[in-house]
């Protein structure tokens, strides 16, 4: 069943984003011939009016056909007032800014949705990661929800987005409150008494005495303090909290994936790791396939980063992007009069085979972590 939901969740993405430039098209007067969800020979057609509705057979995105695109198409003289490249520039830009605007809409709608329905995500008292050799290593394992510490509590159904930091802190110092023997213990060395954790672990309440261990850490105004351990990381999760905090939350997670998004294109051109974290739609499927497995809420909010991605991916200023549709646009109205078709084919020339660089990378990366079984690594 996952393998349908993503399935219909990317198409989805698609058919908006479609939806965007065919609405767009249709409201400014321009005159959509062909609306296809997938590319190649048609498995499903109709027509309605002067636009027909196609269904490919290669699932790997879809397109509006919008007469007059090429300058140099041969239309009928009614056809001719309605043709793209016969429309001012900011219709043009109106048009092709559409389907971008579409998945940055839908991002939003989502991610606010997931927010508002099952909590905004905040670091928990939830076992992220243990530590090789620590204390806890070989005891807890990652998604262990702590319950409590020696009775300080931890993740509890009153647990909230607006007391999680101040459950972590209980637990760590109730976990800080035991100490080594001797006047002068030395890093590495375990507590003369073991803490009592509890943890939600498959259902279960599971209680284990772990002697925490002296270690290191930073210090909250900077350099490092010693501090008793269990040596685990804590992760993110949704937790319940009122609904301004959603609305709070929202655009400041879309202005983070947004920065990060681009940060990460930026590092592709001039980063050797960057270039080998690279991925492509196959492995945001697959990831989002294996997260609906995992929690529902976590893989909508995956969905909804993967529409914001599109959307900044395609305004990148290179045809045949939108980005560059618009770009080329935008040097139309600086220079006063249109480009010439010479120079947009060869943008186009340089753009495709940018694209289909980056596409063949992040494939070959997928390819690469399905092998060596990196990619089924998701909690």
């Amino acid at each position: 069943m996952s393998w349908v939901l993503a399935f219909v969740g990317f198409c989805l993405l698609i058919v908006l984003h479609e939806l965007g430039h065919f609405a767009a098209a249709k409201a400014v007067g321009m005159r959509v011939e062909k609306f296809s969800l997938f590319f190649g020979r048609p498995l499903w057609k109709v027509r309605r009016g002067e636009t027909e509705y196609a269904v490919g057979w290669i699932p790997a995105g879809g397109y509006v056909k919008i007469s007059g695109m090429d300058p140099r198409e041969e239309l009928p003289a009614e056809v001719l007032p309605r043709a793209y490249f016969r429309q001012p520039v900011w219709k043009r830009i109106v048009v092709i800014a559409a389907g971008p605007l579409v998945n940055v809409v839908l991002a939003f709608v989502i991610i606010f949705g997931v927010y508002a329905a099952s909590g905004v995500p905040r670091v928990a008292p939830v076992v992220d990661t243990v530590q090789a050799k620590s204390a806890a290593a070989g005891v807890l394992r990652p998604d262990d929800k702590i319950l409590r510490v020696d009775g300080a509590e931890g993740f509890t159904s009153t647990l909230t987005a607006e007391n999680a930091d101040a459950r972590r802190t209980a637990i760590t110092a109730a976990i800080a409150r035991h100490r080594c023997a001797g006047s002068d213990p030395r890093l590495g060395c375990s507590a003369a008494t073991p803490a009592r954790v509890t943890v939600l672990r498959d259902g279960r309440e599971q209680t284990f005495s772990i002697a925490p261990r002296l270690g290191e850490v930073a210090a909250p105004g900077g350099g490092t303090e010693r501090r008793m351990l269990l040596g685990i990381g804590y992760g993110p999760e949704l937790l319940p909290a009122p609904l301004s905090t959603a609305v709070d939350e929202t655009p400041r997670y879309i202005w983070y994936v947004t920065s990060e998004t681009a940060k990460a294109i930026a590092r592709i051109f001039y980063d050797a790791q960057a270039r080998k974290d690279i991925g492509s739609v196959v492995g945001a499927y697959d990831a989002t396939r294996r997260t609906i497995e995992f929690s529902v809420p976590r893989a909508l909010i995956l969905l909804g980063v993967v529409s914001l991605s599109l959307a900044i991916i395609n305004l990148a200023p290179f045809l045949p992007l939108d980005g560059g549709h618009i770009f080329w646009a935008i040097a139309e109205k600086l220079r006063g009069r249109p480009i010439p078709f010479t120079w947009l084919e060869r943008a186009s020339v340089v753009g495709f085979v940018l694209v289909a660089m980056l596409f063949v990378l992040g494939l070959t990366n997928d390819v690469g972590r399905f092998l060596d079984g990196t990619a089924s690594q998701v909690r």
